[in-house]
């Protein structure tokens, strides 16, 4: 079967974002429609395809089988338009977009999405910003970044911000691969060892310090404080040093087998990751395909 002629990019443009958010009234709001004319939009390619392209289960959105086939091929199809009209125009100037980007999603995540946005935009720069969670808010705030990737804002912090949530993340403690004390139960380890704790301005810093009190140690005193890859992976392998550290920091170490996790026994040690932009902002070439790359590679982690 041939595609049918009627069927649109603003088609396929909005079923690839519900495919992501999961709901009508977040992309409604994100591309400033009303929710019945995005679901009008919806309707129409379900019916232009011959085909129910997701299921309604609770609240969300998700992909039937057929929808799932679907996207893998229109993303494609989507990036190589993109690519095809950025050629048309290879000696053009290109814009800029100003992203910030925190530990958890700078050593995995951001350099592969930086990466394949380079390859379908290569006239765009990404002007990248990395820095503590309340450095970068600030950052958002004053409009001298355009998009933010990491850790949900508090609810103080989101009056005129937009958080999309891509996926929860534990934060977890590690020590070096060999570390002599790694089967200790973790409440005795963290009295013989020196431990590395996030900065007190970290977002994570609070549900740390909420599983140190289960262990009556509120008042432990942390020899070092840092968020900082290089920094945090150099103390580990020279001593018998713990972190604890958002997984995503320290992914690709625990992958190579240099750093190990302890196991915590707490479920409760995870936080919502995603990409927070201001509300209303101004339009910024390309971040909408940033924003789906993000997206479309965080399922892909997950």
């Amino acid at each position: 079967m041939i595609m049918h002629p009627a069927v649109k990019l603003r088609h396929i443009r909005a079923f690839l974002d519900i495919a992501v958010e999961g709901s009508l009234s977040a992309v409604a709001r994100r591309q400033g429609i009303t929710q019945p004319a995005l679901s009008r939009t919806l309707a129409e390619l379900e019916t232009l395809l011959a085909t129910p392209l997701f299921r309604r289960e609770k609240r969300r959105l998700v992909l039937t089988e057929q929808g799932a086939l679907f996207r893998r091929h229109a993303s494609i199809g989507l990036q190589a338009f993109e690519a095809g009209a950025a050629a048309l125009h290879p000696g053009a100037p290109g814009s800029t977009i100003r992203v910030g980007v925190l530990p958890t999603a700078a050593t995995r995540l951001f350099p592969r999405v930086a990466l394949r946005f380079r390859e379908i935009a290569p006239e765009t720069v990404l002007a990248i910003e990395t820095g503590p969670h309340s450095y970068l808010v600030g950052l958002l705030r004053e409009g001298a970044i355009d998009l933010m990737l990491g850790r949900m804002p508090v609810a103080s912090e989101m009056a005129g911000l937009v958080f999309a949530h891509l996926y929860e993340e534990e934060i977890t403690l590690v020590a070096r691969g060999d570390h002599p004390l790694r089967g200790e139960p973790v409440a005795q380890l963290l009295a013989r060892v020196p431990v590395l704790l996030p900065p007190a301005t970290a977002i994570i810093r609070r549900a740390v310090d909420d599983y140190l009190l289960t262990f009556n140690l509120a008042g432990l005193q942390p020899a070092f404080e840092t968020v900082a890859l290089p920094v945090g992976r150099a103390i580990l392998l020279g001593s018998d040093a713990v972190w604890f550290i958002s997984r995503g920091v320290v992914a690709d170490d625990l992958d190579r087998g240099d750093l190990c996790e302890i196991s915590t026994g707490a479920r409760f040690l995870s936080g919502a990751v995603g990409l927070t932009k201001r509300q209303g902002g101004p339009a910024v070439p390309g971040l909408d395909l940033l924003e789906r790359l993000t997206k479309e590679n965080a399922d892909r982690q997950g």
